[in-house]
């Protein structure tokens, strides 16, 4: 497990409170592309990538005074920032603070360069009770945060490579990108043009624990959805979610069972893709 020497610190179904924190402030840099981007049509513009060199979640690219502006999101130290190209990163704090006091030091922000404030946005959707709630970051941060930083490093790592391992589908993979309403990050890799409801594709992500798992989990989510009369043994460690969607998942104990925890994580995603594609394409 290189690189992540926390991600066992904390049991996955006990990053419940460090996930809602995060989750609920990463909507600050939802807002602030929201303000000052164009509308796409998949909603693009206000998705999230992971800098695994920096530890951070970071903005779609803003257009600012002096050139492409980011807002960030460090979970460990447990910081906003504004990462200005031409003038360098401006960092405040969030310990003690109220989501609606770091809302006002970003709007500041992004008027120092020319951008609209992130105050102005009200998002098109609903978060999960446990993340609506969040309206203060406590003095004492809960335990979970290194761990979270590293399920999303991990995860942003496994589907860079698989994206590049299937680079050559047509249309092929999208870019890693961390989702705010649900907090996944994810590729989508189409492996046809057309109407995106019914087009094939094969959807490969991670979620840091929702309403389905209480923890983190990985899946591979074919679509159209898999006949379950079809389906072979799940690879391992994973097993098939039929309830809802059908999909290949591994939860974080499944990982975390393993003896090499990247091994067999990249070697279930790679199989679980390989299922899918094979029996959407057969």
């Amino acid at each position: 497990m290189t690189g992540h020497q926390h991600i066992k610190a904390v049991s996955p179904g006990e990053l419940g409170p460090a996930r809602a924190l995060a989750h609920a402030t990463s909507q600050l840099l939802t807002k602030a592309a929201r303000a000052n981007l164009d509308v796409a049509p998949d909603d693009s513009h206000s998705n999230l990538g992971w800098d695994s060199a920096a530890q951070r979640f970071a903005s779609q690219a803003l257009p600012g005074a002096n050139g492409e502006v980011y807002v960030g999101l460090s979970l460990v130290p447990f910081d906003l920032m504004l990462i200005d190209s031409a003038t360098g990163t401006s960092t405040y704090p969030l310990t003690g603070h109220t989501l609606a006091e770091a809302l006002t030091w970003l709007d500041d922000a992004l008027e120092s360069v020319a951008l609209k404030p992130a105050s102005a946005v009200a998002l098109p959707y609903e978060l999960p009770a446990d993340v609506s709630e969040v309206s203060k970051i406590p003095d004492a941060l809960p335990l979970g945060l290194e761990p979270l930083a590293d399920w999303f490093d991990m995860a942003d790592r496994a589907f860079r490579e698989l994206a590049a391992d299937q680079s050559e589908q047509n249309p092929g993979p999208s870019p890693v990108r961390c989702w705010p309403h649900h907090f996944d990050i994810a590729t989508y890799v189409s492996l046809e043009a057309g109407d995106p409801e019914t087009a094939k594709g094969i959807g490969v992500g991670m979620s840091p624990g929702d309403e389905t798992y209480a923890q983190p989990y990985f899946y591979v989510n074919p679509w159209p959805h898999l006949d379950l009369a079809g389906l072979p043994n799940a690879p391992h460690p994973g097993h098939w979610h039929t309830q809802g969607f059908v999909g290949a998942i591994a939860t974080g104990d499944d990982v975390l069972s393993t003896d090499d925890t990247e091994k067999a994580l990249s070697s279930f995603l790679k199989n679980a893709f390989a299922i899918g594609h094979t029996l959407l394409m057969k």
